[in-house]
């Protein structure tokens, strides 16, 4: 037989009381591993232990494996209305656990003559649930049976609408405007609106209210202009 080394390494051919002396002095065992090859091919090894590191393999293949599991709802031609949407519920529970659903009609004597209707039952079915569900296979008609295979669908997190933004929190409320009127030869709506500005980055709203009714009450531009010069200012001040 030819014989491998622990390590992997080509010993040689040797007959079998010499390699399993070779085995014994090293305290492993000899195992066959290429019963069919010629020469036959044995190796030295720890057979215990390499069935354990086996066994924790096929153990961490099975956690990862995720396992589908396929359910049966079976369904007459002549279904009720009640009895459709009892069934149809069903169906539903069993999309939302993960699971596919097989959904057979079943044909019965002459029913075969109107397989529409089992195909038109389906139909229903797939529009009824093609929110959380797709079709796998599409209708089929094998025997006195017809059968469809739907699967759950992915759901996809659609991305905002372009154009769409962001809910606006109370800090990015706009400040409410403030009507006011001015007798004749008081200042202008440009000169109030630089005030206002200008104010609004210092003050609260309650006192751009003030300064805005400061400035209505003015009588002549030049009150306005003073005012107007204050407010950056005070925005300065305030940053």
């Amino acid at each position: 037989m030819r014989l491998v080394g622990v390590e992997g390494d080509q010993l040689g051919i040797f007959v079998t009381s010499d390699a399993q002396k070779v085995a014994d002095d090293l305290g492993l065992d000899l195992v066959e591993v290429a019963p069919n090859a010629d020469p036959p091919v044995c190796r030295i090894m720890d057979y215990s232990k390499w069935k354990y590191e086996e066994a924790m393999k096929a153990k961490k293949a099975r956690k990862n494996q995720t396992t589908i599991q396929v359910k049966e709802i079976k369904f007459r031609p002549k279904i009720d209305i009640h009895d459709y949407e009892t069934k149809k519920k069903h169906v539903i529970r069993f999309i939302e656990g993960g699971a596919k659903v097989k959904v057979t009609i079943m044909f019965r004597g002459r029913e075969m003559v109107h397989a529409e209707r089992g195909l038109a039952i389906l139909e229903r079915l797939a529009e009824d649930i093609r929110e959380i569900a797709h079709i796998e296979n599409q209708p089929k008609l094998e025997g006195r049976n017809m059968f469809m295979l739907v699967t759950p669908s992915k759901k996809e997190i659609k991305p905002p609408a372009r154009g769409e933004s962001a809910p606006k929190s109370d800090a990015d409320e706009a400040v409410p405007e403030v009507a006011v009127e001015t007798p004749d030869g008081a200042a202008t709506i440009a000169d109030i609106a630089k005030v206002t500005k200008a104010v609004k980055v210092a003050k609260p709203v309650a006192e751009v209210v003030e300064v805005v009714e400061v400035v209505a009450e003015a009588e002549d531009v030049a009150d306005v202009a003073e005012v107007a010069e204050v407010a950056p200012e005070a925005a300065e001040a305030a940053e």
